[in-house]
C-alpha cells in the first residue's frame, strides 16, 4: 500500500493512520516510530467505550525543523465528538512550513548527507573515524549536514543500528532535507537494502565514498582500470533481483523449465568484465615492468614517498624536483603514480616518485586493485615515510602505514621517517617529537627546511661518498 504513496519531493507521504485503543490508552511509542518513520500526515488513536461508542481521540504529528529539536508534537486528547479539523488544510500548511523551515540554496546541487557512525569501538576511536568520513565527504563534493552516533552493545544484522536510532535518523533527514545516508561502517548487501527501503534515501558505505573518490581522481589509463575493477569487485556481491521471477522461459524438448533470470545476466556482465579488466592490468602491469626494468638498468637510485593521505605526499615531490604535480588540502587529491628526477649536487641523480596515500580501513579490493600501481616502490632504494606530524592522530596513522607496508610486501626496504608540516606545530614541540621518533623535520612549504632531508638520502644511497647539500 505504502509503495502507492512515494515520498518524492514530499515531507510527508499523504496517507493518515487511524485506529483504535480498546481500553482507551494513549498513542504509544510505536505509534510515534510509525509515525516518524513511515512519515505520516497523522497518527490517531480512537479510544472505545465499554459501550462500545468512540471515547477520547489522541493525536500526534510531525514537526518542521525547529531550534529544541523536537521530532513530533502529541495533542492534547479530546473526546471523538468534539474533534474537529479541516485535514486537508492542515496537512497542505505542515507541508509548506516544513519546506520553509529550512532555508537553502537551491542552486547547491551537491548530495546533501547525514553521516552515520554506528560502532562498538572505544568513543575516542569512533569519533576520529566521523571526523575522517567528514574529510572524505568533503573531497567527494558532498555537504554535510549533520552526523549521528550509536554504539550498541550489539549490532543490529538487519539495520545496524536500533530502531529507535533509525527514528531520529529519518526525522532529521526530513527535517533537513538530506538526500543521502553516508555510513561509517561497511555495510552488507541486505543492510544497504533495508536501510534503504525504510528511509527512502539513497544510503552508502564508508568503502563506497571511498570509491566514488577514486573514480573521481583516476585519469591515467592504470588508474582507470583498477578503480574500475575494485568498482565491480565491490559491486558483484551487492546484485540483487527477484530471481527466478525474472526468468523467461525456454521452448523445445529439453528447455522446459527457468531460463537465465536477469540478475545472472547482471552477473555474469560483471564477472566477464571483471575478467576483462584484470587482463588489461597485467597487460598494463608488464608496461611498467618494462619501465622499471630500464631503470634499474640505468643504475639511478630510485626513492618512493609513501604516507598517509593528506600528509603533504605531492607537495614534496613538487618542492624537491620543482615540478607541478597537483596539489590540493583534500583525501587522496592524486592517485596516480608521479615518477619526477631529482637532481643532488655532484651531478648525482635519482628518480623519486609519489604513490596514493593510504587511509585506515582501505576497501580490500581497492588495495588488491592498487597492488600494481604499488608494485612500483618493490624496486625502491629507500622508502620515505612522509607523516603529518601537525596531526593529533599522527602516530595511529604511522601505524597504518607500516601495517599495509608490511601486508603489501614493502616493509624490509629501508625507511626514513620524516614529519611533515613542521610549520603548523610549536618549534619546540616539532623539535622533541622528532628525536623521539628518530625522524627528520620538514615542511614542505619551506624549501630551506629540506636541507636536512636532503643530505640524509645523500648519504643513504651513496655512503661513504660524503655528502654535500
Amino acid at each position: 500500500m505504502l509503495a502507492d504513496y512515494p515520498l518524492g519531493k514530499r515531507h510527508l507521504r499523504g496517507v493518515r493512520c487511524v485506529h483504535t485503543h480498546l481500553k482507551g490508552e494513549p498513542l504509544t511509542q510505536d505509534d510515534l516510530t510509525d509515525l516518524a518513520l513511515l512519515r505520516l500526515d497523522i497518527m490517531s488513536a480512537i479510544g472505545a467505550l465499554d459501550s462500545g461508542l468512540p471515547g477520547d481521540i489522541h493525536t500526534a504529528h510531525l514537526l518542521p525543523y525547529n531550534p529544541e529539536g523536537e521530532t513530533y508534537k502529541v495533542e492534547d486528547s479530546v473526546p471523538f465528538h468534539r474533534y474537529d479539523i479541516e485535514m486537508d488544510s492542515f496537512t497542505a500548511s505542515l507541508e509548506a512550513e516544513m519546506g520553509r523551515a529550512i532555508m537553502r540554496d537551491v542552486s547547491d546541487t551537491r548530495e546533501r548527507a547525514i553521516l552515520v557512525s554506528v560502532s562498538t569501538r572505544h568513543r575516542d576511536e569512533q569519533l576520529e573515524s566521523l571526523e575522517e568520513l567528514k574529510e572524505l565527504a568533503r573531497t567527494s563534493n558532498v555537504l554535510v549536514l549533520d552526523s549521528i552516533c550509536q554504539r550498541p552493545q550489539t549490532l543490529n544484522p538487519k539495520y545496524l543500528m536500533g530502531t529507535g536510532k533509525i527514528k531520529e535518523l529519518i526525522v532529521k533527514a526530513l527535517q533537513k532535507e538530506a538526500t543521502i545516508l553516508i555510513f561509517d561502517q561497511e555495510l552488507t548487501p541486505t543492510q544497504i537494502r533495508e536501510l534503504g527501503n525504510i528511509t527512502e534515501l539513497k544510503v552508502i558505505d564508508r568503502t563506497q565514498l571511498i570509491l566514488d573518490i577514486f573514480a573521481r581522481r583516476a585519469h591515467s589509463r592504470d588508474g582507470k582500470v583498477q578503480v574500475e575493477l575494485a568498482q565491480l569487485k565491490y559491486l558483484l556481491p551487492k546484485l540483487t533481483g527477484k530471481g527466478i521471477s525474472l526468468s523467461r522461459l525456454m521452448g523445445g524438448i529439453g528447455g522446459r523449465g527457468p531460463g537465465e533470470t536477469k540478475l545472472e545476466v547482471d552477473r555474469r556482465r560483471v564477472g566477464d568484465r571483471i575478467a576483462h579488466l584484470e587482463k588489461e592490468l597485467r597487460s598494463l602491469s608488464k608496461g611498467r615492468f618494462e619501465r622499471r626494468r630500464k631503470r634499474a638498468d640505468s643504475g639511478v637510485p630510485i626513492i618512493s614517498i609513501a604516507g598517509y593521505t593528506n600528509a603533504g605526499k605531492s607537495t614534496l615531490l613538487n618542492a624537491l624536483t620543482k615540478s607541478g604535480t597537483l596539489v590540493e588540502d583534500k583525501l587522496f587529491a592524486t592517485l596516480d603514480t608521479a615518477t619526477r628526477r631529482l637532481r643532488f649536487p655532484r651531478e648525482r641523480d635519482a628518480v623519486i616518485t609519489d604513490t596514493v596515500g593510504f587511509i585506515k580501513d582501505l576497501p580490500e579490493d581497492l588495495l588488491k586493485a592498487f597492488k600494481a600501481t604499488l608494485e612500483e616502490m618493490e624496486d625502491a632504494d629507500i622508502l620515505i615515510h612522509l607523516v603529518d606530524a601537525s596531526n593529533p592522530s599522527f602516530e595511529k596513522r604511522m601505524e597504518t602505514v607500516r601495517k599495509l607496508l608490511d601486508e603489501i610486501g614493502l616493509a624490509d626496504i629501508p625507511t626514513l621517517l620524516v614529519f611533515n608540516k613542521a610549520d603548523l606545530m610549536d618549534p619546540i614541540e616539532a623539535g622533541n617529537l622528532a628525536r623521539r621518533f628518530d625522524a627528520i623535520l620538514v615542511s614542505a612549504f619551506k624549501p630551506e627546511s629540506l636541507t636536512p632531508l636532503l643530505k640524509e638520502l645523500e648519504m643513504r644511497l651513496w655512503p661513504g661518498e660524503g655528502a654535500k647539500v
